[in-house]
């Protein structure tokens, strides 16, 4: 594809983008599978450019209406080019051609725009530090008070893309085989810095098509939805329910650490991201887990089930502030309920699913958010209306699980990662026991 053609693509996607609520993963996926003709380098340039303006856009829309232009998708496209990529006004003026794939050539209103911007840099004095860091209104304030001191130095590495990272299956193979498995295919691999079980891998690559992955050797996950998995300390002969299973990476995760030995049941209001876990649990050698569709939280099936399960993980439903890095777009689209719906449904679930924890068992409950409201919050109002469950220490925790000693100093009673500090996705986990005896 010409430079032209690749600009045209990202221009359509961002148009879909607009026009639909579903997210841009998602809308990008569906583009290539209508356009299978789109070579490997070709789609990947075309997802970078939709990713690159996703991560910039307060910061373009600024630059936009500072030149009183609407921010359409190909206004983006041309501020970006000449603010973020240096594109020189001559190359892209050539690249709007009209010729065949490429864009329309340039309207007068977008020729302003590129003699306006033409001699600037993506940030600018004047910009509001909001917008410097892609922060948008809901969330500034709770962002602000969560992270006093890091708020900008948090802000930042969440503009950043995320890390490749890999969780090795310990039912089939060790982190020593694996790394010389993707070497073998020309990946270089290196252990993740806090996961005992995790990978990072040095560039993009496609893992997929590596011979470990196809024989279950890996599993793409962030390290820090690893060390969710991990401080649930599921053991060989639990029972334990993952309830908010999603498409099951947490559950492959905790069924390893049970070395397949007891009973693990995938619960998800969306039976078909469930579906989707089968293949993934196969391909992993995973014998000992159950899928269970629901119909809501307080589905019948909680009730039935009363206090018999040993861990039971609650990856909650969030607003997903921690994933930015990877979902840039749900910084200012909204694709489910609001925070202030979110933390109710949050309740609810803590409210139904604390039924199934037996006596000494545990409830661990688990957002990849970073905002007090859906975190801390929620776990002070939790133990103010359910005396008959604690708070565990997080060092207690992480030694009996990880067997060293917690390197999250600053949070000792909860489980609290974040893309600057730990190079990880932004992640919240707290350890609730319920006791034995009141």
């Amino acid at each position: 594809m010409t430079p032209g053609a690749r600009l045209q693509a990202v221009i359509d996607v961002l148009d879909t983008l607009g026009a639909s609520d579903r997210p841009a993963d998602a809308i990008v996926s569906a583009y290539f599978r209508q356009r299978r003709f789109i070579g490997a380098k070709d789609r990947t340039a075309i997802a970078e450019g939709v990713y690159a303006i996703l991560r910039r856009e307060a910061r373009l829309r600024w630059w936009l209406e500072r030149c009183g232009h609407a921010a359409t998708p190909r206004a983006l496209v041309i501020a970006h080019a000449l603010v973020a990529e240096s594109t020189t006004v001559v190359a892209l003026r050539a690249h709007f051609s009209g010729g065949r794939h490429a864009p329309a050539p340039l309207d007068t209103g977008e020729v302003r725009v590129l003699e306006s911007l033409a001699t600037h840099t993506l940030e600018h004095p004047d910009m509001p530090e909001a917008v410097r860091l892609e922060c948008p209104d809901w969330a500034e304030a709770a962002l602000r008070a969560a992270l006093p001191i890091g708020f900008a130095a948090e802000l930042r590495a969440l503009q950043a893309p995320a890390p490749l990272d890999l969780r090795v299956n310990t039912l089939k193979t060790s982190l020593t085989e694996a790394i010389a498995a993707l070497h073998r295919d020309g990946i270089l691999a290196e252990p993740t810095p806090w996961s005992p079980v995790g990978l990072r891998v040095a560039e993009r690559r496609a893992v997929a098509a590596t011979q470990a992955f196809r024989d279950g050797w890996i599993e793409i996950q962030d390290e820090g939805s690893q060390l969710v998995a991990l401080v649930t300390d599921a053991r060989p002969g639990h029972h334990v329910v993952d309830f908010c299973a999603g498409a099951g990476g947490k559950t492959l995760a905790l069924a390893a650490s049970m070395a397949n030995r007891g009973r693990v049941i995938a619960c998800d209001v969306l039976g078909r991201r469930l579906e989707r876990a089968g293949e993934r649990l196969r391909r992993a050698g995973v014998h000992n887990v159950s899928t269970r569709p629901l119909s809501h939280e307080r589905d019948p099936w909680v009730k039935r089930h009363k206090a018999q399960f040993d861990r039971v993980l609650v990856d909650a439903p969030c607003t997903g502030v921690g994933t930015w890095r990877r979902n840039p777009d749900a910084r200012w689209r909204r694709f489910g309920p609001g925070l202030e719906e979110l933390t109710g449904l949050q309740a609810q679930i803590m409210e139904s699913v604390s039924r199934l924890v037996k006596p000494g068992g545990r409830l661990v409950y688990a957002t990849c958010s970073l905002l007090p409201a859906e975190n801390q919050d929620r776990i002070a109002a939790f133990l103010t209306e359910h005396k008959d469950f604690q708070l565990l220490p997080m060092a207690t925790v992480w030694a009996d699980a990880v067997g060293t000693t917690l390197p999250f100093l600053d949070t000792p009673n909860t489980l609290m990662v974040t893309p600057h500090r730990h190079g990880t996705d932004g992640f919240f986990a707290a350890v609730l026991e319920r006791r034995a005896t009141l």
